[in-house]
């Protein structure tokens, strides 16, 4: 089992690092799939236990120079790594203007993700700084256990408005509430909503477009047939929604959400080289 890698281009290693940074906030431990083409983080709290999932996608050569991978067999050429994303996010704070950085996965006193950032000097001989991230090595029997998750059957499926304004609205509800209502329909509105014994307040969004999905399955038969103006919604934890859109670095081209009523709320985000689909478990 073998993995190296190398980042040159300056650009793709400060993508590299937002995308990292992004994760971070989301998840305290992931887990870190390696295949030839791509790299996938993926945190699977059991929803039913209330908490959020995460899958994370990236294609290798948008971001990598060199990388080489040998999984663990042939026919399973894969490797699972479970790390903690803030000791890479923390290691690739130190590259912000390196000329490379390398990443290899070694074994001395145990298993290992090694940084190194070769940093410019105003000498001819460049500075090397070296992390080294403690991984576990997950075993071949429980990989199903990180597939990646169904897209549900939803009732609704909206863009979200900006991003930015979306937080600022979040950010200001969280100091009333725990709680956060997402609510949306067909014909482009979303609220989000909190109710305590003191306040209520509603925030509106209008023309938000709903985007057109082509099902393999017809799993879409319950959002066609539903009437335009009903509303979907789903009750949920506002600090898991403030973490992803405070998390937010890498300004996607395409953010939407998928509600199935009074179950979970399905996020997207899409940038041309990355896309990351999160899941919080509504509330009752």
């Amino acid at each position: 089992m073998r993995f190296r890698a190398k980042i040159v281009d300056l650009a793709c290693l400060n993508h590299f690092s937002r995308v990292i940074n992004t994760i971070a906030k989301l998840a305290k431990t992931c887990t870190l799939r390696l295949t030839v083409w791509k790299l996938y983080f993926i945190l699977s709290d059991k929803v039913a236990n209330g908490g959020a999932s995460m899958w994370c996608e990236l294609c290798q050569g948008n971001f990598f120079d060199e990388f080489q991978m040998e999984g663990v067999a042939a026919e399973h050429n894969e490797i699972y790594l479970e790390l903690v994303p803030e000791n890479l996010s923390r290691a690739l704070k130190t590259a912000q203007n390196a000329k490379a950085v390398k990443i290899k996965l070694t074994n001395k006193h145990c298993p290992c993700l090694r940084v190194a950032v070769e940093l410019p000097s105003l000498s001819s001989s460049s500075r090397i700084v070296t992390h080294d991230i403690p991984v576990r090595v997950i075993p071949r029997r429980i990989w199903n256990d990180f597939r990646e998750p169904r897209v549900p059957d939803f009732d609704v499926s909206i863009y979200l408005p900006v991003l930015k304004t979306m937080k600022s609205v979040v950010e200001r509800m969280k100091n009333l509430s725990n709680f956060i209502v997402i609510e949306a329909n067909l014909s482009g509105e979303m609220n989000l909503k909190i109710e305590t014994d003191l306040v209520s307040v509603t925030t509106h969004f209008k023309d938000l477009r709903n985007p057109p999905w082509v099902s393999e399955d017809a799993c879409q038969s319950s959002a066609q047939d539903r009437d335009l103006e009903s509303m979907a919604e789903a009750r949920i934890d506002i600090k898991k929604l403030q973490q992803l859109l405070a998390g937010q670095q890498v300004n996607p081209t395409k953010a939407l959400c998928n509600i199935v009523s009074k179950r979970i709320v399905h996020f997207i985000l899409l940038h041309e080289d990355v896309s990351l689909q999160y899941f919080i478990p509504a509330l009752a």
